[in-house]
C-alpha cells in the first residue's frame, strides 16, 4: 500500500516530534502493509510553516535514518497546504511542494468547518497553472458535511479529493464514515491516505479503511483508490468517474 498523506517528519508540525517517533511510525506501517509514504507536513496553516526545500531535506534525513534502521520503507516528499489567496504566490516563489515533487498534484486543506468564497476561484487559478488541486479530508469539513453540492460543483470543475483512512474505519464516528462512504460511491473522492499524525489516537488504519470499503463499496472501488495512489506518486493522471450528486434526503436520512 501506498500512503499519500502522513505527518511522519520528524519536528515539523503536529505530527511525529522527534526521530524516534518517525522511526516507531515507520515500523508500524511496515507491519500494516505499507511500502511508501509521502510526508506531508502542514504548511502555512497559521501555526507551521515548512517550505519546499526544508522538506526535502528532511525527507531525505528520515529515508537515511531508515535505511540505516532496516526499515523497509521510503518516504517520499509532499506537503498539505492551507488554501489561501496567496497560494499561487507561493507556487511562483517555489515555496510549495506538489506531491513527490513531480509539479502534477498539490495538497490542499481547507478550513474544518468552512469552504472560504475564494475556495473555487483559487482552485481555478491553480489548474491554469498546469496542476491539480487535491482537497485532503473534504469529509471532516463541516460545511461540505451539511452541504455536498459545494464538493460536487468542485470536482465537477476538475479537483480530486482524498478521505482519511480512519474516517472510512469509523474512528470520527457514524456521520463522518457513512458521509465517506457516500462520497466514494458517488465518485467525488479519488484517494484514501491515513492522515496519520501519532501512534496513540491519529495512526494509519489503512488496512482497515480498505477493508470497509471493499465491503461497502465493492472491490472495483478499492482497486481504483489503490492505484490511484499509485498514479499520484509517479504524477500520472489519476483515474476519476464521473462525479454524482450526494441527495441530501439520502445523507440526513441515514446518518442520524
Amino acid at each position: 500500500m501506498i500512503d499519500v498523506h502522513c505527518h511522519i517528519l520528524p519536528g515539523t508540525d503536529d505530527g511525529a516530534r522527534h526521530m524516534t517517533e518517525s522511526l516507531e511510525m515507520a515500523r508500524v506501517a511496515v507491519k500494516e502493509g505499507i511500502t511508501t509514504i509521502v510526508a506531508t507536513p502542514h504548511h502555512n496553516n497559521g501555526q507551521y510553516m515548512n517550505s519546499k526545500d526544508d522538506i526535502l531535506e528532511k525527507v531525505k534525513e528520515l529515508n537515511n535514518r531508515l535505511e540505516k534502521e532496516g526499515i523497509d520503507i521510503t518516504i517520499l516528499p509532499g506537503q498539505e497546504c492551507r488554501i489561501s489567496g496567496e497560494l499561487l504566490e507561493q507556487y511562483e516563489r517555489n515555496e510549495l511542494l506538489t506531491i513527490n515533487n513531480t509539479d502534477r498534484y498539490v495538497f490542499i486543506e481547507l478550513p474544518s468547518s468552512q469552504v472560504p468564497l475564494y475556495a473555487e476561484k483559487i482552485i481555478y487559478d491553480i489548474q491554469l497553472k498546469g496542476l491539480t488541486p487535491v482537497i485532503v479530508h473534504p469529509e471532516r469539513n463541516a460545511e461540505l458535511i451539511e452541504n455536498p453540492e459545494k464538493l460536487y460543483q468542485l470536482v465537477k470543475k476538475g479537483a480530486c479529493t482524498q478521505v482519511t483512512a480512519s474516517s472510512v474505519a469509523g474512528k470520527f464516528g457514524k456521520k463522518i464514515k457513512k458521509f465517506s462512504l457516500d462520497l466514494i460511491d458517488a465518485n467525488l473522492t479519488h484517494l484514501v491516505a491515513s492522515d496519520a499524525h501519532n501512534l496513540k489516537n491519529r495512526s494509519f488504519q489503512m488496512a482497515e479503511a480498505y477493508k470497509v470499503i471493499e465491503k461497502e463499496c465493492g472491490t472495483e472501488a478499492k482497486y481504483l483508490l489503490m492505484e490511484n495512489a499509485e498514479l499520484l506518486v509517479e504524477g500520472s493522471m489519476m483515474m476519476k468517474e464521473i462525479p454524482e450528486r450526494i441527495k441530501k434526503r439520502k445523507l440526513f436520512g441515514l446518518l442520524g
